[in-house]
Formats: C-alpha cells, sequence, structure tokens
C-alpha cells in the first residue's frame, strides 16, 4: 500500500468512488453508457456485474469501459475480499438495472451472488433503477420488496414509462443513462442527508406543479422574441422533487436538456400558453414553482406570414406586455399551497441584489423566491448557479455550486412550509 493506505494503482480517497451492480435484465446495456458518462465526471466505476448479467454484457466490455479489473464472484481475487472490500470503499452503490429478482433478493438479505455481498457490506448511500415490466412491476411482492429497501434507506428510483421489450409499453424501463449518471452526481454531491429524503419520500403523495424554460412570442411562422433560459433549474427541480416522491408535473416551455422521467410532462410555447397551463395545474397542487422564463413583451399583432426584408431598411415591432404569471399565480393561491417565484437579476453587488429581491417578493405575492444574478450571463445554460433563496424573514439559504444543489435547497425551502398533514382516522 501507498502513504494514503491504497493499493498501487488505487484511486485517491478524494476521488469519488462508484460500485455499479448489473442484474441481469435486457437494460444492461445501457448501463455501459452510464460508466462512459460517470468516468467522463471523473468518478471511479466499479462494475459488479451478475452472473446473469453477462448473458447481457460480457465481461470484457466492463474492464474496457470502467478501466478497472471486474469480479463477478465472490472466489475472484479471494485475497483482496472483493465482497467486503468493494462496499466499504464505496462513497455510493448504484445498481442499474434492478431486476425484481434482485430487488427480492436484497429485501431478503440474501448473500448469494457479489453483489448482493457487496450490499450488505456498504455502509455508504444505496441508489436502485428497477427495470423489468411493467405487470412485475405492479406486482405485490415487487412493491412490498421496494417498501422494504426504502425502509432501509436504500433509495429506489420508479421505473420510466415507455417501449419496454418486444412491443409492450409500460412503467418498467430503465431511465436513459444522462439521468441515471444525473441522479447518481446528485447523490453523491448531497450525501447521506440526499439519499436519506430521497429514500424516505419524504414528499410522498404531494402535488408539485414546476415551470421551466423559456417561452416563445412569435412575430411570425418563423421568427419569435425569447430569452436564453435553458430550463436546467426547472428539470433540476423535478427530478429533486420526483425523487423524493411527490406528484410532479413539469410545465415545460423551451428546453435545451432531457425531460426527467416519473414526472408529467406538459409542454407550452407563449407565454399566454405558459399561463393558462400553471393557472389550471396550480388548483391542486400543494406547491408551485415558477421556475420558468416568460417573454415579457410579445407582438401586438403577429404576422400570419413570414415577414420580409426590405431591402436595408430595419423592422419597426409595435410590443406589448405578456401576462405576469407569477402574479396571476399569487392572486389566485389557494390557503395552504406554497407559492415559488425566480427573479434573474443584474446588480453590482449583494447588498442590492437582495434589495432587489426583497421589492420583488413583496410585489409578486409569492411564499418564497429564489433570487439569482444573471450579471454577464454567468448563469443561463450552465450546469451551475448562485442562488439565495428568501422569505418574508429575510435570506433562508444560499447556494453556490450545482442546479441540482441548489434544487434541494429550494425543495426543503417549500418542504418547510407545507402544511403538515394529519394522520388518517382508523
Amino acid at each position: 500500500m501507498n502513504a494514503t493506505g491504497h493499493l498501487p494503482g488505487e484511486p485517491e480517497a478524494a476521488v469519488p468512488r462508484v460500485v455499479l451492480g448489473v442484474a441481469g435484465g435486457i437494460a444492461a446495456y445501457k448501463s455501459c453508457e452510464v460508466v462512459r458518462r460517470l468516468r467522463d465526471h471523473g468518478v471511479v466505476v466499479d462494475v459488479v456485474p451478475t452472473p446473469s448479467s453477462l448473458n447481457f454484457v460480457g465481461l470484457a466490455t466492463w474492464q474496457a469501459l470502467s478501466g478497472r479489473p471486474v469480479a463477478t464472484d465472490v472466489w475472484s481475487d479471494i485475497t483482496e475480499v472483493p465482497h467486503v472490500r468493494l462496499g466499504q470503499q464505496a462513497d455510493l452503490i448504484v445498481v442499474a438495472p434492478a431486476t425484481a429478482d434482485l430487488l427480492a433478493r436484497a429485501a431478503q438479505g440474501r448473500a448469494d451472488d457479489l453483489l448482493t455481498n457487496v450490499l450488505l457490506t456498504a455502509r455508504c448511500p444505496v441508489v436502485m433503477f428497477p427495470a423489468m415490466h411493467t405487470e412485475m412491476w405492479q406486482h405485490a411482492a415487487t412493491t412490498a420488496n421496494v417498501a422494504t429497501l426504502r425502509s432501509r434507506g436504500v433509495v429506489v428510483k420508479d421505473p420510466a414509462s415507455g417501449r419496454l421489450t418486444g412491443a409492450d409499453i409500460g412503467a418498467g424501463r430503465l431511465p436513459e443513462p444522462a439521468e441515471v449518471v444525473d441522479i447518481v452526481l446528485q447523490l453523491l454531491e448531497g450525501g447521506a442527508d440526499a439519499a436519506r429524503k430521497a429514500a424516505e419520500h419524504d414528499l410522498s403523495g404531494r402535488r408539485v406543479v414546476i415551470s421551466a424554460g423559456g417561452t416563445r412570442e412569435y412575430l411570425d411562422p418563423v421568427r419569435f422574441l425569447g430569452n436564453s433560459s435553458s430550463g436546467l433549474m426547472g428539470v433540476a427541480l423535478a427530478r429533486e422533487a420526483a425523487l423524493r416522491g411527490a406528484e410532479v408535473t413539469l410545465v415545460a416551455a423551451h428546453v435545451e436538456t432531457e425531460l426527467p422521467s416519473g414526472v408529467v410532462i406538459e409542454r407550452v410555447s407563449s407565454t399566454t400558453d405558459l399561463r393558462d397551463a400553471m393557472v389550471g395545474l396550480a388548483r391542486d397542487a400543494e406547491v408551485v414553482i415558477m421556475a420558468a422564463a416568460p417573454a415579457d413583451f410579445t407582438p401586438a399583432q403577429a404576422s400570419d406570414t413570414k415577414i420580409k426584408k426590405n431591402g436595408d431598411g430595419g423592422l419597426d415591432l409595435d410590443l406589448v406586455q405578456t401576462p405576469d404569471v407569477l402574479a396571476g399565480l399569487a392572486a389566485s393561491k389557494p390557503d395552504g399551497q406554497v407559492l415559488v417565484g425566480f427573479a434573474a437579476e443584474t446588480a453590482p453587488d449583494r447588498e442590492e441584489l437582495i434589495g432587489l429581491g426583497r421589492t420583488k417578493l413583496a410585489h409578486k405575492g409569492c411564499d418564497l423566491l429564489v433570487l439569482n444574478d444573471v450579471s454577464g450571463g454567468k448563469v443561463f445554460g450552465l450546469a451551475t448557479t448562485s442562488v439565495v433563496v428568501l422569505g418574508a424573514d429575510g435570506p433562508l439559504s444560499a447556494v453556490t455550486g450545482s442546479k441540482s444543489a441548489a434544487a434541494a435547497a429550494i425543495i426543503d425551502a417549500a418542504a418547510q412550509r407545507l402544511v403538515p398533514r394529519t394522520p388518517r382516522q382508523g
């Protein structure tokens, strides 16, 4: 061992380490891309395939993609005690895909292959991504096994809906690799506290409506007024709320990223479309988050045909203001609903930024305002952000880092304001 206690060639402790367990389902092929993407983010990945999974993806593929030795049973490299060492050294254990059989064996505490041994020795957070046919996912045995695992602190992500093996369509699909990696990075960053909330499903049954992206106001069939919003923040909020068990509807305007699974998607284009969708959905929601960036102006009269150039002359536009969606939601907000607004501002310093936020919070009438400084375009389209969450009594939290971290802080602030649910009377 070297001075840091690692074997020669082993990564240093500061490098995040993930054990990727792969169970024997057809979706195993997607996990090849998960390994590649995690390595691109600087994560060390030890792959632990079950024997049956090798029927779908072979040992050589996992070794080539991970750049690491791959053990498949407890008897390989026995001097290294892999069934103990892998679980001890990991920062996060990911199982993707997690078949119905794997969920059952994990819930029973079985140790009949290397992967289930690793799950028993792990003291780090564990996240499982189930993948199976709809009937198997909905079976009472699977439901009970998932509940058991969550009660023990395991994060079990509800599967996506879509095309399954053959012609079948329904719930049970493994999310796309990009989403799996986003959740893995989110849990690595959030640590044990993030995993605990996701496992407990602390927002289970709560109805959450979130808007994302920038609206477009068309001048003619091909041109529009818009803004630089990428929708990354709204998508991160939807993913965080869904991972914690909420029933999420995402109202998506123009968004420059893949939309999360496990949420209801409603597409909109203009600010008027956004207002109509949000007002309708907000009536039954317990949390409403206006993370979209509506265009502030729209043409007084759009052209039905493409506007032609007129030599070197310019173009005069008659613009009118679009509806104030956030103020409208605040005006019709039902009792007990938590309304969260966003304000993208430019300010020379933090003090003035907070001042602008306080004014807007009072003017808009929302419960919380997420304030960010977009001077120099330093927020739009980036994976990182810097936000301050304001309440009527002042700043509640400040986050500078990933948009996933900001989403967790915003959802936390909203959850703390939810009216506690009274236990059902038996």
